[in-house]
């Protein structure tokens, strides 16, 4: 065989083992960039924000365990979404006006029984309202974790003492996500942690727009939005994607809108109910095998 048959030969094999891998790997995974992440724990199926909803998110295949932060008067962070304790405990107030040991004597469980009685279980009785702190060293360094400041302007001090735990606990920043509808509390983090990757939380009252400026503009802090999905189209999701942003909406609960998502090309998704979304990607996922 001549110099030249043989550069064409090895040519040849090395151009279809390249796409030969390519295929395998899409074929392996198609959706691999599709975040699913249990909003609030699987809070569709247990009290939102306790340890049992983040286990049991963790249980359904929930890629991250989303963490909304609250601030006690006692300067310790807690897993809370409201301002209040009023909704989702046995008692009334501002958190800021709780000391932890007051927010520790609270209920957290019992009113998600008397809400979702399809979904009730004894065991919720009396579930406590966890500190970021115990959250890390239940679930330890490596898990993945997307952490929201909540009314940063509420509680200052807020961006210090997640990064202080962050650091405490090791937790890996490869993969943590730091979230907030607050830019100013995105940027407060980026100064104090640059290696902290950041998603822009976004609101939409009508029919969500985004201009190619808009996106650019939010690259330069972070490495994507979370949108709430029920104002997008898949121009809007376009647009972010073309300047490189994730888009992670919320919270999507019904698999027909997962799919719509999935096909306007998002790269996760907020869902109360982690294991909906892991079925629709596992459905894909042999669809495209075949």
């Amino acid at each position: 065989m001549n110099k030249k048959m043989k550069t064409i030969l090895s040519a040849a094999v090395l151009g279809a083992s390249l796409f030969a891998g390519t295929t395998t790997e899409a074929a392996k995974n198609p959706h691999h960039d599709v975040l699913d992440i249990a909003h609030r724990g699987a809070s569709g199926y247990a009290p939102e924000h306790t340890l049992t909803s983040y286990k049991m998110g963790d249980r359904m295949h929930g890629d991250y365990i989303e963490i909304d932060l609250q601030m006690t008067k006692d300067g310790k962070l807690i897993a809370m979404h409201d301002e209040t304790v009023d909704r989702t405990t046995d008692g009334t107030g501002q958190v800021k006006d709780f000391t932890l040991e007051q927010i520790k004597q609270l209920d957290a469980g019992s009113w998600f029984n008397e809400k979702y009685p399809q979904y009730a279980n004894p065991r919720y009785e009396g579930l406590k309202v966890p500190t970021l702190e115990e959250i890390f060293k239940t679930f330890t360094k490596n898990k993945k974790y997307y952490i929201e400041t909540k009314s940063p302007d509420v509680y200052p001090g807020m961006e210090e003492e997640l990064l202080r735990l962050v650091r405490k606990y090791h937790i890996n920043k490869d993969t943590l996500l730091v979230q907030s509808f607050s830019k100013e509390s995105l940027l407060k983090v980026h100064n104090l942690d640059p290696s902290v990757k950041l998603i822009q939380l976004l609101s939409y009252k009508k029919h969500a727009v985004l201009t190619g400026q808009e996106a650019a503009d939010m690259k330069k802090y972070a490495v994507g939005i979370g949108p709430n999905f029920n104002y997008l189209d898949k121009a809007y999701v376009q647009t972010a994607r073309n300047a490189g942003l994730d888009v992670h909406p919320y919270t999507v609960n019904e698999t027909a809108d997962m799919q719509k998502l999935i096909d306007w090309g998002v790269t996760g998704m907020f869902t109360n109910f982690p294991d909906k979304l892991h079925r629709l990607l596992k459905e894909n996922h042999k669809a495209e095998a075949k």
